[in-house]
C-alpha cells in the first residue's frame, strides 16, 4: 500500500499531534521544541516536517533539513544535501513500511542525504541504501552519520 508523505504545516494542531509522539515514543526523538521554535518564528518559512496520516492521526513523521553547499562535510562535488532527523513511528503503526515510506520520500528529491543512526538501527538504514560513513571525530562530533549518494556523487576523503 502506497503511503502519502505530507508537509506538515507549522501549526497548534501539528503541535498537538506531535504531543502524541512525545507521550508514546522516544524522548530524544521529540521534535516538539523544533516545532514550538518554529511556530514562533515561522514568517513563511517552509515547514521541515513530513508526516503520514492514516485514519487522520498522524502515525509516522520525520524532519528533513536542507544545507547549504558551504557546509558540506561529506560530499563529493561539495553540494546542497539534506539532513534527515528524528524519523519515528509510533510503536502500534510499526512493521507496515512508513519508515520506509518517509526515507524514499526524501530519496525522491535527489539530493544526496545525511543522517544519524540511533543505537540498533542500523540494520534499517542499510535496508533503505544508505551507507554508513567511516567515523571522523572531528567532523561526526559523536554522531554516527549514515548517507545516500544519488548517482554521480561521492564520499568526501
Amino acid at each position: 500500500m502506497p503511503y502519502k508523505v505530507e508537509r506538515l504545516q507549522i501549526n497548534y494542531k501539528t503541535l498537538e499531534e506531535f504531543q502524541k509522539f512525545r507521550e508514546f515514543g522516544l524522548p530524544e526523538l521529540s521534535m516538539l521544541e523544533d516545532l514550538q521554535d518554529n511556530l514562533v518564528e515561522n514568517d513563511n518559512y517552509s515547514s521541515p516536517f513530513y508526516g503520514i496520516y492514516l485514519q487522520e492521526q498522524l502515525v509516522a513523521r520525520m524532519s528533513l533539513y536542507e544545507v547549504d553547499a558551504k557546509y558540506d562535510r561529506y560530499f563529493s562535488p561539495s553540494q546542497t544535501f539534506y539532513e534527515l532527523w528524528k524519523l519515528e513511528v509510533l510503536a502500534d503503526y510499526r512493521g507496515l513500511g512508513l519508515g520506509k515510506a518517509l526515507v524514499e520520500f526524501a530519496l525522491n528529491l535527489g539530493h544526496p542525504i545525511k543522517t544519524n543512526a540511533r543505537h540498533r538501527s542500523d540494520p534499517f538504514w542499510d535496508q533503505v541504501g544508505f551507507t554508513p560513513c567511516k567515523y571522523n571525530p572531528v567532523r561526526d562530533r559523536g554522531e554516527s552519520p549514515y548517507v545516500w549518494l544519488p548517482e554521480g556523487t561521492t564520499l568526501q576523503e
